[in-house]
């Protein structure tokens, strides 16, 4: 086995190695750049948070603060007088949606021949709704059963009942017919109905 080198001039391949070296050495001086730049960035983003968080306490504070003076200086007369305003103002609103065609179209639709509506007085209850009272004058009492009972088909109608009843000096039977009245009620069975 020869050991010597035979050639004129010796090559050792340091000029490889020499350039290897160096593309290492930018590969981690490229990586150390990158590094201190991400570092610099998210201490500058971590500071500029915990500054936008500590200005959102100090509002948060200063908010519960504010509520805490409000509620302390809210007068509880004045709070009943404004529940007593909107309460008043919600049973306006509640009168302003009964309309008086939709009844007399219901009662229409469903008196008998023979009996007569004298009266009608609404009145709107706060834990039933609109409540009617009508007044009726009839033959027989099988004709105002049977105006109730086409009442009560409608869906309008519910807990119906027959409160006063009498015979006047000319023979006929006057009742009075308290009913809770839901408007709309009607259609919306019907339109239930009619896509079953």
């Amino acid at each position: 086995m020869i050991r010597t080198n035979l050639s004129t001039r010796p090559f050792y391949n340091e000029r490889a190695v020499r350039l290897w070296l160096l593309g290492v050495g930018a590969v981690v001086v490229a990586v150390s750049i990158f590094n201190a730049t991400e570092v610099v960035h998210y201490s500058r983003s971590d500071t500029q948070l915990a500054t936008e968080a500590a200005r959102d306490e100090k509002g948060a504070a200063e908010s519960r603060a504010a509520a805490m003076r409000l509620r302390a200086s809210m007068d509880p007369r004045q709070v009943e007088f404004a529940s007593a305003e909107a309460r008043q103002a919600n049973d306006l609103i509640d009168r302003r949606t009964f309309s008086w065609t939709e009844l007399f179209n219901q009662f229409e639709m469903t008196l008998p021949d023979n009996v007569r509506i004298t009266s009608v007085r609404p009145k709107v209850e706060p834990k039933r709704g609109i409540v009617l009272t009508i007044g009726v004058v009839s033959r027989t009492v099988d004709e105002v059963n049977q105006f109730m009972e086409s009442l009560e088909r409608t869906g309008t109608f519910a807990d119906l009942l027959s409160s006063e009843e009498h015979i006047d000096e000319q023979g006929l039977l006057q009742a009075s017919l308290t009913s809770v009245y839901v408007p709309g009620a009607g259609r919306a069975d019907a339109r239930g109905a009619q896509t079953r």
